[in-house]
């Protein structure tokens, strides 16, 4: 089968009239989800010295950096509002494929809808078609695809981003097909060692993957030709599935439920500004703390029991120079914040913040370990059991098995309106309220240039 192609024929094909209700109500929720994420991002001092580097470069004024009051190439802003919808680490994301869509398939979406003039309707069919293509890519290669060394937010997310960008310039099928396969010879190397180092840079996949789509539509456009079984990989088995794991990819899950089901309906949303494996206990401890009346000061050690991938993805600490990426990847870190502030977000990874002593002796307080039970229920659950002791010597224990943010217990509209209400409040003159009644309604907005210069 040519997985790649029917990826391309069925981009093509999408139609808002067809689609089920709720998949277009969650693209919407999607893109309000976004838009608080690029607020977030902007407390960020590393997001800012990115702005400022763009922003001083002095562009042509084509399309939105968005939150930021400025205008530049499309290529640059899709490469900045890539970086402002990862950096926070409060994006959306799919567990089946251990990627997340938004920060490549949304930034490009945007910057080629914008350039172009394209309705809030035809928006959103651009990016439910880049989900469904980055999602399917990456479940083809999911979990061995982390394993080799890369991430999927970068890589899988270049070819959403390209076949959402390729509808919004008018591409047919041929040419969406066309345009994945050049896009396989753009794809950014995305190294999750940079993640797992806590550098910075990591910020920037969804930016590239985005910036890189867009340049491989426009050499599509200008005649250059890609493999056409990009993905699935020929004779020479040089496919993209093929030679970015160790192992064998499940070239099913390029097409499986195609067009049945939406992958956007899996797509998880995130209360708390760190690794979604650190979510369970992030929840399980400010409810502790809620229900009990307790305060940080009162607690003498904590234990995070939890499955075998979190605890070696995040069950570490932060060194003495670890950077706001180090933390949103340490479980410790984040307990340790939402033992003290109550809340996981932009405030609690500031330079500031980080820097508190407070902070790093709560933080040398906490152990995480792996537990058989709860790891006998992953992935189906990803379970977090935390355990503080008191200093009266009491003992309170809370398990979370599905993380809020989860289809099966959703943040809906409220959730992630109240979401961008806190996050743009950090933003002096945003009108937040006009924002999430755009998104909302996004499919009835004429052009989407309105809402990017609402942002």
């Amino acid at each position: 089968m040519q997985h790649t192609r029917r990826l391309a024929e069925f981009c093509a094909a999408l139609s808002l009239d067809e689609l089920p209700p709720e998949v277009v109500r969650k693209s919407k929720l999607c893109m309000l989800d976004y838009v608080a994420n690029v607020y977030g991002s902007l407390e960020l001092g590393a997001v800012q010295s990115v702005v400022t580097y763009f922003r001083e470069r002095k562009g042509p004024a084509e399309v939105s950096v968005l939150g930021c009051g400025f205008k530049t190439a499309v290529r640059d802003a899709a490469f900045l509002n890539g970086t402002l919808a990862e950096a926070i680490e409060a994006q959306d994301g799919l567990r089946f494929g251990g990627n997340h869509a938004c920060s490549a398939v949304m930034p490009a979406a945007l910057a080629v809808g914008e350039k172009h003039g394209r309705s809030g309707r035809e928006v959103l069919e651009a990016v439910i078609a880049g989900y469904e293509v980055a999602d399917h890519v990456a479940a083809a290669v999911h979990p061995f695809h982390t394993l080799s060394g890369f991430l999927p937010t970068g890589t899988c997310g270049t070819f959403g981003a390209a076949a959402a960008a390729a509808r919004l310039k008018g591409l047919d099928g041929g040419g969406i097909h066309n345009a994945l396969g050049v896009a396989g010879y753009l794809v950014p190397l995305s190294m999750a060692e940079q993640l797992m180092g806590g550098y910075t840079v990591k910020i920037v996949q969804g930016g590239q993957a985005a910036q890189s789509a867009i340049t491989a539509v426009g050499l599509a456009e200008a005649g250059m030709t890609g493999d056409p079984v990009v993905l699935e990989g020929g004779e020479l088995r040089g496919g993209f599935t093929q030679i970015t794991v160790k192992a064998e990819p499940v070239l099913e899950r390029l097409t499986e439920g195609l067009g049945d089901h939406y992958t956007i309906m899996d797509v998880y949303f995130k209360p708390y500004t760190a690794c979604r494996h650190t979510h369970g206990a992030a929840q399980a401890t400010i409810e502790l703390l809620a229900e009990n009346g307790v305060e940080a000061d009162d607690v003498e050690s904590v234990l995070v029991r939890t499955y075998a991938v979190a605890a070696v993805a995040v069950g570490k600490g932060i060194p003495e120079d670890g950077s706001f990426v180090s933390a949103q990847f340490s479980t410790p870190y984040v307990v340790a914040a939402c033992l003290l502030d109550g809340e996981m977000g932009p405030a609690q990874l500031t330079d500031e913040r980080m820097a508190d002593p407070r902070i790093a002796e709560l933080l040398g307080r906490v152990t995480v370990e792996q537990d058989d039970e709860l790891n006998a229920v992953y992935p189906d659950k990803t379970a977090s059991r935390v355990e503080l002791t008191l200093k009266d010597g009491r003992k309170l224990t809370r398990q979370v098995d599905i993380p809020r943010g989860d289809p099966r217990d959703p943040m809906e509209e409220d959730a992630i309106s109240d979401k961008l209400r806190r996050f743009a409040s950090l933003r002096t003159g945003r009108d937040a309220e006009g924002i999430i009644d755009l998104c909302l309604r996004l499919d009835e907005v004429k052009n989407i240039s309105e809402l990017a210069e609402m942002i």
